[in-house]
């Protein structure tokens, strides 16, 4: 399964951005899909994580309210709609997929060892 992320740019605090991963392969849509993070000098973080069907969506607590994860099995891609962005949200952004979402209990419910297939990286930057 190949990924291709998308959609990252610069933007001003407040302010929304749209991110898309786009999946190629015959299986795509039985694959569920994650979104982690990687500021610079910090750990890989695990966002949110759809289903394979979309009936299913899990969300970190640091993202909960802001962001929304969407997928069209249709197309093909998954989506990461983010709103009310603030400067701590700069980082270069990741999309993943296998077969489940796993969602774990603590600080950190999303595991990027969970993930067999990534995607690189769009790098999102909001300015104050």
């Amino acid at each position: 399964l190949q990924l291709q992320a998308s959609g990252g740019g610069l933007v001003q605090a407040g302010g929304s951005l749209k991110l898309s991963c786009a999946a190629a392969g015959s299986t795509a849509d039985y694959y569920a899909i994650g979104w982690f993070r990687q500021a610079p000098g910090k750990k890989r973080e695990g966002l949110s994580c759809i289903s394979s069907n979309g009936g299913t969506t899990y969300y970190a607590d640091s993202v909960k309210g802001r962001f929304t994860i969407s997928r069209d099995n249709a197309k093909s891609t998954a989506y990461l709609q983010m709103n009310s962005l603030k400067p701590e949200d700069t980082a270069v952004y990741y999309c993943a997929a296998d077969r489940r979402c796993k969602f774990w209990s603590g600080t950190y419910p999303f595991r990027a060892a969970d993930f067999g297939s990534w995607g690189q990286g769009t790098l999102v930057t909001v300015s104050s």
